[in-house]
């Protein structure tokens, strides 16, 4: 298939309003647009096709107050390490929006699957979770182009995530993830708006 202006266009307008959502209206996600986001994320491409991201929908009233617990303990310790006036920008800021969100989900990467026979990891087996981040980054864009907003939080306890779960041993959490309508729209990342950090220039050269 020929791509045309159009198709960049359009890419081009979801990268730009692609933002990490941090503001979640309640409503409840349409279940055919779930669908069409997981079919988006089948689509991701995976080192040796060996598609080694594993999804759970966190649904559990409990467990999401577990996960919520893990975030507020983790926020703790993480503001701590700034100095008194840092340290205020950084409470201030709105980490997570898992109170909110509709659709929790927790990511994880199994370490060793049987699909793609080893092909392409065995030199640099990291590749592994590189495939689940994509998975994650085209569910993101797939979710902008819903009018949904994803945030992901990476403020937690990995290991008490997986024993939350109850997931397998070699299962490793990349990313969990909130899910819904966004509050608001906005084509500033939060942390320019805040001013915590704005972008510096791109690292790309030649040699």
């Amino acid at each position: 298939m020929q791509m045309s202006p159009h198709h960049r266009d359009t890419l081009h307008d979801l990268l730009q309003w692609r933002r990490d959502v941090r503001h979640f209206l309640p409503d409840p996600v349409d279940p055919t647009a779930m669908v069409r986001l997981r079919r988006a994320m089948d689509l991701a491409p995976s080192v040796g096709n060996s598609r080694p991201w594993r999804v759970i929908e966190v649904a559990s009233p409990a467990v999401r107050s577990a996960i919520i617990a893990n975030f507020e303990t983790a926020n703790t310790v993480a503001a701590a390490i700034y100095d008194a006036d840092r340290q205020q920008d950084y409470l201030a800021l709105k980490l997570a929006g898992l109170r909110d969100a509709p659709v929790h989900l927790a990511v994880f990467t199994a370490a060793d699957p049987d699909e793609g026979h080893g092909l392409g990891r065995q030199s640099m087996p990291e590749m592994l979770t590189y495939s689940t981040v994509c998975a994650i980054h085209t569910l993101w864009l797939a979710a902008r182009a819903e009018n949904l907003g994803l945030g992901w939080v990476s403020i937690l306890d990995p290991l008490a995530v997986a024993r939350a779960l109850d997931v397998p041993d070699h299962w490793h959490l990349t990313g969990y993830l909130c899910l819904g309508k966004a509050a608001q729209d906005d084509d500033t990342p939060l942390l320019h708006r805040t001013d915590w950090q704005q972008n510096t220039g791109s690292h790309w050269v030649k040699r």
